[in-house]
C-alpha cells in the first residue's frame, strides 16, 4: 500500500517547523551500510546465549534473564566479548505465535533491558514473547557511563549545562582505556539484535522503538529488512533527524503550540491570559539575572539552593514536555509570580531521570558520529540560533565531540530507509523533540507505512493507540486498519489553580 497519513486534533495548527576532525583511532570506513558483518554459525551464536528461566508462582509466567556475548569488533583477528542483557518475557497464552516482539529503547543510552517489568503485564504476552536485549554501551559490563554528569551531591549542575568539557574528558580518560569506542555506532548494535535473534532462535520478529529507539528499528530493517514482519515507531527520530539539532525549534514551536491551545481553551485562558506575555518576561528577567530557588533534596529531602538561568529554564521546560505538558501553564504561571520553587522541582526531577537514564559516553559515541558530523555551521545559524533556546547546546555537544572518538558509520547512512516492511508511524501534537514532521519525513520513504498524529508529546498511548496497535501486530499489515477511534481523540485537561475557599 502506499504509506499514508492520518491527524487527529481539537485545535487547528499547523505542524510545518523551518527547518575534518580530530579523532582518536576512529576514522570512518566508506562502506555501504548494506554490507553486513560475516556470517556467524548459528551453534557459536546459541553457545554465546546464557538465560536462567524462572516461573511467577502466581501467574505461571515465565522470564528468562541473562547475557549474550557479542564482538567488540567482529572484523579484529582476536575478538574482545562484551555482554549484553537479555531479557525475555515469555508469552502466558496457549496459543503462542513465533514471532517475538523487540523492544528498542530511546536516548541513545538507555538500557532496553531495564524496561522489563514495565512491560510485565503487558497485552502482547496474551500470544508473544516479548524480547528486551541491551543496546552495546547501555549494560551488562560495557556500560559507557560518565558520572559527572548526574551528581547528586550538586545538584545545581542538573540545571547547569550537561555538555561540558570538565565533565567529558575525564569520562573520555577512564573509558578509553577499557573499550573501543569506535564500535557502538547504532550499525553495530543493530547487528548485535540480528545474531540474538538467532540465538534465541526465532525467524521473523516484531520491532517496536520510541525516540532514539526509532532511529534504531530504521537502521536495523535497512540492514536486515528480511527478518522483520512489522514495525511500530513512536516519536520518530528520522535519519534526517540530526541532534541534537533540531531540538531547538522543536522546543520554539511546541511550547508555541501550546500556547495556542491554551488560549482556545476556555478554562486555561481563562486562568493564564496572558500566558505568551508571561513566558517572554520571564525569559527576559532571567536573561537579566538568575533567581536562586531552594529545591528538595530527591534523597536527603534537604532544601538545596540552586540558581536558575535563562538557558536553565528552556532546558528545564524542554524536557519536562517530553513526557507532558498539561501543568506546563501553571507552572509558567506561577513562576510569573514570582514563585519558581513549582517550576524547579518539577525541572529537577525531569533532567536527574534523564540524566540518570542515558548512559553519555554511548550517546556520544552514536551522535558525534551520526548526527554532529552531519551538522554544519550554516545549518546551526539557520536552524538553531534564532530560537528560544539557541545554539548553546549544539555548540557544546560539537565542542565536546571535537575529541570524542568516533564510531565507525557507513558512507551512506544519512539516506533515508526506504524498505517494504510494514510500519506504523506514531506522534504527538506537541512533541518538543520529535514533532510530527519527522514521522511525516520518514514515512515519505517507506511505501509500506501508515503515520497517526494525536494529541500528545513525545512517545503517545492511549486506549484508542493500543487498539490499533493490537490489531497490527495480529495481522502484520495495514490494510484494514480500524482507526476510527482516533476521532474522538481530545487533550487532556490543562492543570489549572484550585479557587481558594471563602
Amino acid at each position: 500500500m502506499k504509506n499514508k497519513k492520518r491527524y487527529v486534533s481539537t485545535f487547528c495548527v499547523a505542524f510545518i517547523l523551518t527547518a575534518s576532525i580530530s579523532v582518536i583511532s576512529c576514522q570512518k570506513k566508506e562502506r555501504p551500510e548494506s554490507r553486513k558483518a560475516a556470517p556467524v554459525d548459528i551453534e557459536i551464536l546459541k553457545s554465546r546465549l546464557v538465560l536462567e528461566t524462572a516461573v511467577d508462582a502466581q501467574t505461571g509466567a515465565k522470564v528468562s534473564r541473562g547475557t549474550f556475548a557479542v564482538s567488540e569488533d567482529r572484523e579484529a583477528r582476536e575478538e574482545r566479548m562484551i555482554h549484553l542483557e537479555v531479557v525475555v518475557l515469555h508469552s502466558i497464552g496457549l496459543e503462542v505465535k513465533p514471532d517475538p516482539l523487540f523492544v528498542f529503547a530511546g536516548g541513545p543510552g538507555a538500557n532496553v533491558a531495564t524496561y522489563a517489568d514495565f512491560y510485565a503485564n503487558s497485552w502482547v504476552r496474551e500470544q508473544r514473547d516479548i524480547v528486551f536485549v541491551s543496546q552495546r554501551g547501555t549494560g551488562g559490563d560495557n556500560r559507557l557511563d560518565c558520572e559527572l554528569a548526574k551528581q547528586d551531591d550538586n545538584l545545581q549542575s542538573y540545571f547547569d549545562p550537561l555538555f561540558r568539557i570538565d565533565f567529558f574528558r575525564p569520562c573520555l580518560e577512564e573509558l578509553k582505556d577499557k573499550y573501543d569506542l569506535t564500535k557502538y555506532s547504532t550499525c553495530m548494535a543493530a547487528d548485535d539484535y540480528n545474531e540474538a535473534r538467532l540465538a534465541l532462535g526465532y525467524g521473523k520478529i516484531n520491532i517496536s522503538g520510541t525516540s532514539y529507539g526509532t532511529r534504531m528499528a530504521l537502521v536495523y530493517m535497512r540492514r536486515h529488512p528480511e527478518t522483520v514482519r512489522a514495525a511500530t515507531l513512536n516519536g520518530v527520530a528520522s535519519i534526517a533527524f540530526k541532534n541534537p539539532l533540531f531540538h531547538a525549534p522543536g522546543f520554539h514551536e511546541a511550547i508555541r503550540l501550546l500556547m495556542t491551545e491554551c488560549a482556545g481553551n476556555p478554562d486555561c485562558h481563562a486562568a493564564y491570559p496572558n500566558l505568551e506575555e508571561e513566558y517572554e518576561t520571564i525569559l527576559a528577567q532571567l536573561e537579566e539575572a538568575p533567581v536562586v530557588v531552594n529545591v528538595e533534596h530527591p534523597v536527603t529531602k534537604e532544601q538545596v539552593p540552586i540558581k536558575l538561568s535563562r538557558e536553565g529554564f528552556i532546558e528545564a521546560l524542554r524536557t519536562m514536555m517530553y513526557r507532558g505538558n498539561r501543568q506546563v501553564p501553571f507552572l509558567i504561571h506561577k513562576a510569573f509570580e514570582g514563585d519558581y520553587v513549582p517550576f524547579a522541582q518539577v525541572g529537577l526531577m525531569s533532567e536527574r531521570s534523564i540524566r540518570r537514564l542515558l548512559a553519555m559516553g554511548l550517546l556520544l559515541c552514536v551522535t558525534c558520529a551520526e548526527d554532529l558530523d552531519r551538522i554544519t555551521e550554516e545549518e546551526i545559524v539557520e536552524i538553531a540560533s534564532g530560537t528560544d533556546m539557541g545554539d548553546g547546546r549544539v555548540r557544546r555537544q560539537k565542542a565536546v565531540c571535537e575529541f570524542w572518538p568516533r564510531s565507525e558509520i557507513p558512507a551512506n547512512y544519512g539516506e533515508p530507509v526506504s524498505v517494504d516492511v510494514p510500519v506504523l508511524l506514531l506522534s504527538g501534537t506537541l512533541d518538543p523533540v520529535t514533532p510530527p514532521r519527522w514521522g511525516e519525513e520518514a514515512a515519505n520513504h517507506l511505501p509500506n507505512s501508515l503515520h497517526l498524529v494525536v494529541p500528545g508529546a513525545h512517545g503517545v498511548g492511549n486506549p484508542c493507540l493500543t487498539s490499533i496497535q493490537k490489531q497490527f501486530l495480529k495481522t502484520g499489515t495495514l490494510e484494514g486498519l480500524d482507526i476510527s477511534c482516533l476521532e474522538a481523540l481530545k487533550a487532556g485537561p490543562f492543570q489549572i489553580p484550585k479557587k481558594k475557599k471563602h
